[in-house]
């Protein structure tokens, strides 16, 4: 299958893809095992990139005792990318992995009611070595966490002449109000955002910040809200910085060009000129 879409975007020279894989930090070989896996198969190809998705589980892991802390899933996602942002050589195959990767994504269920303790301010917060408790960490603590490990790795890798990566997590398609405040704070662009529509003064920050925002509205029409109450169109007329994305394609598209299916919907449905389809 992975064989016959490469076949696909070498004969369509003017198609571009970006995958999404997902890295849990359970285990430090996770890397390994995945740039192993990249490697061996020859997924690199000019016109593909890749996002890694960090799948916030914690609470999953430490139940099951795979990881005894925050600090030791933290550990298990970055450390292996700072050792070969000093040294390539370590592992060849994970340095060609990350010549390709863009990006790192954050996914969860935001509908999933959480544990809240941010309303005793950062300093009623442990630290991620002393977070041991069973609860998953607010999704702003995680984006912290993820973002602050992000700034110095990059930080890094440019003064080493290596690629960097966006912070591009998944927002605001559900949950609470405060996961747009924190990715604001945070992110490049998230994907998603459908909820800033119930909040002006954010979105009016978003707008000025120019933060991206890829939408899916097939996919939030399929698990979250109608697809004409989608507020894409809303957003694209008050100058927000939003594009038209694809979310799990394999099980919310009908054809191999499911971003064409997005834009012709898209089309269709909020009466898009050819200059809005071309911005």
């Amino acid at each position: 299958m992975t064989q016959e879409v490469m076949n696909d975007l070498t004969a369509s020279k003017y198609q571009l893809v970006e995958w999404r894989v997902s890295i849990y930090g359970r285990k430090r070989s996770e890397w390994d095992t995945l740039a192993k896996w990249f490697y061996n198969n020859r997924l690199a190809h000019p016109n593909v990139r890749w996002m890694i998705q960090i799948p916030r589980l914690y609470h999953n892991y430490r139940r099951a005792g795979q990881v005894q802390s925050f600090q030791e899933l933290l550990d298990n996602i970055f450390l292996p990318l700072f050792e070969i942002s000093v040294d390539p050589t370590t592992s060849p195959e994970l340095h060609y992995l990350l010549e390709t990767v863009v990006g790192i994504d954050s996914v969860d269920d935001e509908s999933r009611p959480e544990f809240k303790s941010l309303a005793a301010g950062a300093a009623g917060l442990p630290t991620p070595d002393q977070w041991t408790q069973v609860e998953n960490p607010p999704y702003g603590y995680w984006m912290y966490y993820t973002y602050a490990n992000l700034c110095v790795l990059n930080q890094l890798r440019a003064s080493r002449g290596l690629t960097t990566f966006t912070f591009r997590p998944h927002c605001g398609e559900a949950g609470d109000m405060d996961n747009l405040l924190a990715a604001f704070l945070t992110a490049d662009g998230i994907n998603h955002g459908i909820l800033l529509r119930k909040n002006a003064s954010l979105q009016y920050l978003y707008y000025l910040a120019q933060i991206g925002i890829a939408m899916s509205p097939l996919s939030n029409n399929k698990l979250f809200l109608d697809y004409h109450k989608n507020p894409f169109p809303a957003y694209f007329k008050k100058g927000l910085n939003v594009s038209l994305s694809t979310d799990d394609p394999l099980m919310l598209h009908y054809t191999k060009d499911p971003l064409l299916e997005e834009y012709s919907v898209a089309a269709q449905v909020w009466k898009m000129s050819t200059t809005d389809i071309c911005e």
